[in-house]
């Protein structure tokens, strides 16, 4: 069993425009996961779920990676909803503040070799995208 992911096409240029920006916390976390270099896991970066673009997306495992900077200090409730989006789907979300990967990303990226869904790819787990 794969995780199965409509996405909003129309959303697909905003995405591709959003990876030329490069915000640099973004970066530096896209250096880390990018080209199978964590755990040999397939990364995409700002990718579309349904009527949302995520920050990074695992194919692998279907775990999505959220950084939080200023932008989202007043967004806690589209967050929120957000959020509940993609477990619906049956996503895992981790969320990172963009201030922890500026300032000690080596314990940001410890934190995500700790997590379990973060190990190996899992086929059951898997994010087939099709479009809606």
């Amino acid at each position: 069993m794969s995780i199965s992911i409509s996405y909003n096409s129309k959303l697909l240029s905003f995405a591709k425009k959003n990876r030329t920006k490069g915000i640099l916390c973004e970066v530096i976390l896209w250096d880390l996961i990018k080209n199978r270099k964590f755990n040999g896991l397939k990364f995409d970066r700002q990718k579309v779920v349904g009527n949302y673009i995520v920050d990074f997306i695992c194919i692998d495992t279907g775990v999505v990676i959220e950084i939080d900077g200023h932008s989202h200090n007043d967004k806690q409730e589209d967050d929120h909803k957000r959020d509940e989006y993609m477990r619906g789907l049956g996503l895992e979300i981790i969320r990172i503040q963009a201030i922890d990967i500026l300032r000690s990303m080596d314990d940001v990226a410890v934190g995500l070799s700790l997590h379990p869904l973060l190990q190996k790819p899992m086929q059951e787990r898997k994010c087939v995208f099709h479009r809606y």
